[in-house]
Order: structure tokens, then sequence, then C-alpha cells
């Protein structure tokens, strides 16, 4: 990677994961939850612009899934989600919102998911998604930047040089997709994206826009615009966040993050649980530990999965260990052709895509300290053994989880086997730690989110706070 190109990107690049102002979260190395008191993912597809329609949902049972009441009207209104791939998050978020749009208004509404950075931005900015995946790779490129992207006037001097370059570009893009209601689901779709919004309204803007925060415990600043309509959040921490960021507290709403659809339901019984390890393959009547890398392999499973197994094969009871290595074909083969112990029955995949099904058939999962994953994971009851985090944005996350009482954060691989056989040895801590996964879970928020979208959209009806 060209070093100009570099630190062109640090400080817009930072808010694709970066985190709050103020002081760095503290993380300690090993935090394990076991008094009474404390009781993968699958990354989407890579298409860049589409228009989606819903499936249906599995096992939703909430009367919020019935359809919304609107006004009779021939034309579908246009919805215009703004996002990059900078991670699978951003995209599964907002394909999870059209579908819950299209489950509560049917054939109302017409909706386009953008990644405006790749297809509309400038050099360099438009590598932005190839950068990112170098950089979440190498945390010290990452805390550089984060720490950047912190550092006041090199941000404000970024956020000059990319209104410059993509302001146009960006402006041609939203004035083409002549949207009745903007969305952004992206940290770096609020500034240029409102000021354009204004331009093409006439000097004031008239377009409804709202911003959906898909981090989780923190977030970078450039998330919390006051200038538009309303700002969703998914936690405590976010909703402080944006009030000090100046976003107006009527605009702010608390609603959790927008799971996919499989996640919009809480876990079912212990027989849904062993009837799907059937349907899945999986040994039934044992403890199964879920080990996720993440759509594109990033998180270093390798050690993970091969620790783990070694440590429930010391502890001689039976158990399951499901491996998602994603797109990481090479970590595929490698823990394919390894000897496990015999009491441990592993099951190495690649890239899934039906990830509330697995998860369903597990005990708990060991992943990265990801938004997405720990919220998903919440609604199905699984303990989270964080093992990883980037710098800044997904430290807060880690805090998250522990203070939650549903997880623990470990580094080193030895000590995650040994914590998970601690787990899987312990069904009363096991149990706490599944109910306050569950405590923590919000599978409405999607559904309430898109709710509050349409009642903007179709009656111009604000959301209510929770």
């Amino acid at each position: 990677m060209r070093l100009a190109a570099c630190l062109a990107l640090l400080s817009s690049a930072s808010a694709f994961r970066g985190s709050r102002v103020g002081r760095r979260p503290r993380v300690d190395a090993v935090k394990y939850l076991t008094r009474p008191q404390d009781v993968g993912i699958a990354r989407p597809d890579a298409r860049r612009t589409h228009t989606l329609t819903s499936r249906p949902a599995a096992a939703v049972t909430s009367d919020s899934t019935a359809q919304a009441q609107t006004p009779s009207t021939g034309k579908k209104k246009k919805v215009l989600f703004l996002m990059s791939d900078t991670g699978g998050g951003h995209r599964a978020s907002s394909k999870a919102l059209v579908n819950a749009l299209e489950r509560l208004y049917p054939g109302k509404i017409d909706a386009e998911i953008v990644d405006i950075w790749t297809e509309h931005a400038g050099w360099p900015y438009k590598n932005f998604v190839p950068y990112y995946a170098v950089m979440a790779k190498r945390t010290w490129m990452w805390r550089m930047m984060w720490y950047y992207g912190r550092f006041w006037p090199t941000r404000k001097l970024q956020e000059i040089a990319t209104r410059i370059q993509c302001s146009r570009r960006f402006g041609k893009c939203i004035a083409d997709a002549k949207p009745d209601l903007v969305v952004s689901v992206h940290p770096l779709c609020q500034d240029i994206p409102l000021r354009q919004l204004a331009k093409i309204d006439g000097g004031s803007r008239k377009t409804p826009f709202v911003t959906v925060v898909t981090d989780l415990g923190s977030a970078h600043n450039t998330w919390f615009d006051g200038r538009g309509d309303y700002t969703f959040v998914p936690s405590d921490a976010l909703e402080k966040m944006a009030s000090r960021c100046g976003v107006p507290d009527d605009k702010i709403i608390k609603r959790g993050l927008p799971l996919r659809e499989g996640f919009w339901d809480l876990a079912g019984s212990e027989k849904i649980k062993e009837a799907t390890r059937n349907k899945l393959g999986l040994t039934t009547g044992v403890p199964t530990a879920l080990v996720v890398g993440g759509g594109d392999g990033v998180g270093g499973i390798a050690k993970v999965a091969t620790a783990l197994g070694d440590a429930l094969g010391e502890a001689k009871d039976p158990s399951g260990l499901v491996v998602v290595c994603g797109k990481n074909a090479q970590v595929k083969k490698e823990l394919e052709e390894r000897q496990w112990p015999d009491n441990v029955k592993p099951t190495i995949l690649g890239f899934v895509d039906n990830m509330d099904e697995w998860m369903a058939a597990s005990d708990c999962i060991v992943t990265k300290a990801g938004p997405g994953t720990i919220a998903e994971a919440a609604t199905r009851g699984l303990p989270c053994l964080l093992s990883s985090h980037l710098p800044g944005q997904e430290a807060g996350n880690v805090k998250f989880v522990v203070e939650n009482g549903f997880g623990a954060f470990v580094k080193k691989p030895a000590k995650i086997g040994e914590t998970i056989a601690k787990w899987f040895s312990d069904l009363n801590l096991r149990e706490r730690l599944s109910s306050k996964a569950l405590e923590a879970a919000r599978p409405s928020a999607t559904l309430d989110i898109a709710r509050d979208i349409g009642g903007l959209l179709f009656e111009g009806k604000a959301p209510q706070q929770a």
C-alpha cells in the first residue's frame, strides 16, 4: 500500500471502525465471569448496489411483524440506504432493514443499497474497502489510524479534503436516486450527504434523513450529526455519546442493533436446539462450542480452534466444536486435516449463510468483538468469549458483554480453551450466562426501526422514545 494513500485515508478511515472521542476504553487481557452475581459472521454477498425483497423470517411470533397501515397510493416510496462494505455489518444491517420494511409495507417500498464510497468517491477514498481489509489484520496500523483520526486538526483537514473530492459525485448519486427518504448505515455517510441533500432540495433540506448506528458499545463521533432527523442507537453508551456529540435528545432513538431475519426472535427450547443439531448433522446431547472468524476469515481462528479442541480433549467428556472459517480456505483446509481428540467432534465450515441455525445449535460462541455477532449471539442466549478486538471501537463491545454479564474477554488461545472447558463443566454457570445474554438481546430492533422509518416516510410521524 502506498504511504501517501495511507496517510490520506487515516483520518476518515478511522470512522469506519474508530472509537469515541475521549479516554480510550481499558480492557483487561483476561476477565472471567464465574461468580453467581457475574453472571461466524458470514459476510453478505459483495454486490454493491441492488434492490432487495424479503424472505419469510423463521419463528417470528410477535405481533410486531403485522403489516403496518399506510395510505393507499399507487407509487412506491423510494428509500436510499448509504453505506460502505468495510466489514460485513453495514450491508447486513441495510439488508435486514430492507427486509423488515418489505415485511411491514409489502409492495410499497422501493429500497436501494449503495456503497457510496466505492461506487462514487474519487481516489484514494474509493479504495476504502481494500484498505480496511489490510488494516483490520494489522492492529498496529489500525491503532495508528485510530489515534490519527482522534486528532481534531487532522480530522478537520480530512473532512475538507473529502468534501472537495467527493461532494459533487455524492450529490449526483443522491439526485439520480430521487429518494423519498435517506438512511445512513455508515459513520462516513452523514456530513456530505446531508450537505448535498440541502443543495438538491433548494438550499434547505426537506428529504427525511435518518442514521442507524451499527456499532454497539462505542463508536466514532462521525456517526452523530444533529442536522439529521433521527439517530437510532443500540445501547445506553451510544445514546450518551450521541448526546455528547451534539445530537438533540429528542432526535436520539434507542432501539437496538439491526439484525438479520433469522435473529428476529429469541432462542427456542432445548428440544428445538437438538432438532437443529440433527438437521445440521451435529452430535446431539453434548455441549457444543461455535468458533467464528468472520466472513473474511479475520480473527486468527486457527490457533483458537486448535487450543480449544485440545482443552476439550483434556476434559475427557464428549463435546462438539463448530468452526466457521469464512472465506479463509487455507485455515479451513488446515483444520480439516488436523487430528482432533477422540472425544471432540469437529465440524469445519467455510462461508455460511445460515448463521442463525449454527448459533441455535450451539451452547457458546468464541469470536472477535464484532457488534453484529455479539448482538445476534445474545438473541440465541449464547455466552460469548471474545478473543480479540480492533483498537478503539470494538473495545466498547467487550465492555458491553462483560458488564451485561454474558461473557468474558480472553486473549491467549490456551486460556480460551480453559475458559470454555470450565463453562462446559459447570451447567449452572452456563445457564446463568445464557440468561444474561437473553436479557441483553433486542430481537425486535430491526422491525422497530423499520416501523419508525415507515411512520416518518408515509405519515411524517416522529418515532416515539422507548
